[in-house]
């Protein structure tokens, strides 16, 4: 929640990455700790979330199970990619508004 904090708390932020690499931790444990941060902190830009390592397969399930508006990728590439559509998305539909 601190980091999620910490990036929105620049105004300029209008999407956020998070990119993971298990080895240690796990992957279902991070996923965990960022649905605590979104929900603790109202993140209101896109949020994409890329997971490697161990525990992954439940970490994404957690972060699809989760209600939140997380886009998960499974690739860095990937996740790259969807978020600058996200930001395109959110540029366009706050335009529009």
């Amino acid at each position: 929640a601190k980091s999620f904090r910490a990036v929105l708390g620049d105004k300029q932020v209008e999407t956020i990455l998070v990119n993971i690499f298990a080895g240690i931790n796990r992957c279902d444990w991070v996923a965990e700790g960022v649905i605590k941060a979104i929900r603790e902190v109202g993140v209101d830009v896109p949020l994409v979330v890329r997971l490697s390592g161990t525990k992954v397969e439940e970490g994404r399930k957690i972060l699809a199970d989760s209600g939140e508006a997380v886009i998960v990728a499974d690739t860095l590439a990937e996740a790259a990619e969807k978020a600058v559509a996200a930001w395109r998305e959110a540029t366009k539909n706050k335009k529009a508004a």
